[in-house]
């Protein structure tokens, strides 16, 4: 269970007022963050994260909560407001295809994948372009792993090059944690973690990191990063040209076991 906290300052952000208005709203009916998750069918982790800006809520969230609390669309009316905060423009239409995605095949050169990112290394990687909205952006950035935690949760294959082992970001203590998050998700049998090794000085990423999401009906999409915004692709023949990239770097990468061990290796070096 998570413990109760106080806020943070609900003129900091609309995530922050959104939190504060639902331990507002919560106190004065007498509700405990128990019960507050029982009415609108979540957890108590959840609440204790929503009130204290560390998570963005969903709109089924948003909604339930008006229904436990008979608040006549308070929070359904925040919501809009909220996730157009927390994500940028251009990226929100990646965030709704990542929820829905039956499949994933990821590639990252630079850092860890967003949805392998501890907390403390996300805010050591955001806070380096000195953001105005950093609390935002990491629990915009943790609330993406939320896809983990469905029903059926995406088949996701994950490949990285061996330099996001290497840098350091946050520091040795916190790359420790990323990378036992790693080796930890590396068991989880619906996620395939590969390491494009050193030793391979040409590979078919060297142009940059990238998605292609699969779903139950219509075509995959790509989802290209960029230094100032990412790009959806639906083109067939780009789309195509990804996965066949996406083959060549599983062929190029250490096998699942290998590449654990590689990252072991990587771990040992910080102790």
């Amino acid at each position: 269970m998570t413990a109760e906290t106080d806020g943070p300052d609900p003129t900091s952000s609309l995530l922050a007022f959104f939190g504060s208005e639902l331990k507002r709203i919560r106190t004065a009916a007498d509700v405990s963050q128990d019960e507050a998750a029982v009415r609108a069918h979540t957890t108590q982790s959840m609440i204790s994260k929503v009130e204290s800006a560390k998570r963005v809520p969903s709109e089924d969230l948003a909604c339930d909560l008006d229904t436990a609390f008979g608040t006549d669309g308070h929070f359904g009316r925040l919501y809009p407001l909220v996730i157009t905060y927390a994500y940028p423009s251009w990226f929100l239409p990646f965030v709704e295809l990542e929820r829905d995605a039956t499949a994933m095949r990821v590639f990252e050169s630079q850092i860890i994948p967003g949805l392998l990112q501890t907390e403390d290394y996300a805010r050591a990687m955001l806070s380096a372009v000195r953001p105005d909205n950093l609390d935002d952006l990491v629990a915009a950035r943790m609330t993406r792993q939320a896809v983990f935690e469905r029903d059926a949760p995406p088949r996701i294959w994950f490949i990285i090059d061996e330099n996001t082992l290497r840098r350091q970001i946050g520091g040795a203590s916190v790359m420790r944690q990323q990378l036992e998050r790693l080796l930890e998700h590396g068991q989880d049998p619906r996620s395939v973690i590969q390491v494009v090794p050193s030793t391979v000085a040409a590979h078919a990423g060297l142009a940059g990191p990238f998605t292609v999401l699969s779903f139950t009906e219509g075509p995959d999409v790509l989802y290209v990063d960029g230094f100032s915004q990412g790009r959806i692709a639906l083109d067939s023949n780009e789309v195509a040209a990804a996965s066949h990239a996406y083959d060549l770097l599983r062929a190029d990468a250490l096998s699942p076991e290998k590449s654990a061990d590689l990252i072991g290796t990587h771990l040992k070096g910080l102790k």
